[in-house]
């Protein structure tokens, strides 16, 4: 198939989250009509839903020959509309409008809008992992404590971005404070008082913040973060030489009681959360419970990057 024929054959659903980040929009939905046109792409767009429903989308890609979806958002766009096409064969695309919109910084996808979209028309699709947080999807990273505490917060701010992020979490961090979790793993089990537990999917949180970069999106393994009790200047020069200048080190005793930060790979973990400290996923606050099981699921969709 020639370049024009299968730009042809393709159509491309893009859902735009109009209060997602601090990006201007304005002329967003002209420069995708541009770009379609000129490569004559069959194409229509869509907003994303505050409620996070998309159940109409199985039947609209299969009734509509939908080859393609791109999101234009955030990593919090990006999640219901995965967990909506799992078992479609429908390609995804990201055009990255969020606050810190970490799994398209991992995936390699351009921050410039033009870029980006030129990514969704012309990029190549790899199979890439979800993992599931007690049967409920995320695509980039979960976190418990500290982390979640931040999500919450900001959440409520009138205010987005990397500053009002950065003010929210400097808050956070002075009067942090840590919980008690029982961790589960590769035949392990171990009591733990920690300020947080991240499980990412990519390699960070967003802005290039790497909380884990060794990760991958398509190794089939999560990568865990467990930042334990310390005085809080330690734990930040912790983490700072065991992950991010370190390497990712199986969970067994020596390391658990040796280290004041674990960085650990697992298919799957279990975390008992006694203390309900808060949550989040792919950035977005939600519900926490008493138990968490979380487990990796392999090549889940195609993401299309460069």
């Amino acid at each position: 198939m020639d370049q024009l024929s299968e730009y042809m054959s393709r159509k491309i659903l893009f859902f735009i989250n109009p209060i997602s980040g601090t990006k201007n929009k304005l002329h967003l939905e002209e420069k995708i009509i541009k770009k379609c046109e000129e490569k004559n792409v069959s194409f229509e767009i869509l907003f994303t839903s505050k409620e996070g429903d998309y159940d109409f989308l199985y039947e609209k890609i299969r009734d509509e020959n939908i080859t393609d979806i791109a999101i234009c958002g955030g990593d919090g766009s990006v999640t219901p509309i995965v967990s909506a096409i799992l078992k479609t064969s429908v390609n995804i695309g990201i055009i990255p409008l969020g606050s810190g919109n970490g799994l398209a910084r991992t995936a390699g996808i351009p921050k410039s809008v033009d870029k980006a979209i030129e990514v969704v028309l012309t990029g190549k699709a790899t199979a890439t992992d979800v993992f599931f947080i007690n049967n409920k999807l995320s695509t980039h990273v979960c976190g418990l404590g500290f982390d979640a505490k931040v999500a919450h917060d900001f959440s409520k701010a009138e205010n987005r971005g990397l500053n009002s992020y950065t003010k929210i979490a400097l808050k956070n961090f002075s009067s942090a404070k840590t919980y008690s979790f029982i961790i589960e793993a590769d035949g392990n089990n171990f009591t733990v008082e920690a300020f947080l537990i991240c499980i990412a999917n990519s390699n960070q949180f967003g802005n290039n913040f790497k909380v884990a970069p060794k990760a991958s999106i398509s190794d089939g393994l999560l990568d865990v973060v467990v930042i334990k009790k310390s005085s809080k200047r330690q734990a930040v020069l912790s983490f700072i030489k065991q992950v991010l200048f370190g390497k990712t080190k199986g969970l067994n005793e020596k390391n658990f009681h040796k280290k004041n930060v674990l960085y650990f790979q697992t298919d799957k973990i279990k975390i008992k959360n006694p203390q309900f400290a808060p949550l989040h996923i792919d950035g977005d606050p939600a519900e926490s419970f008493k138990e968490f099981s979380i487990e990796i699921l392999p090549s889940a969709y195609r993401l299309i990057h460069p």
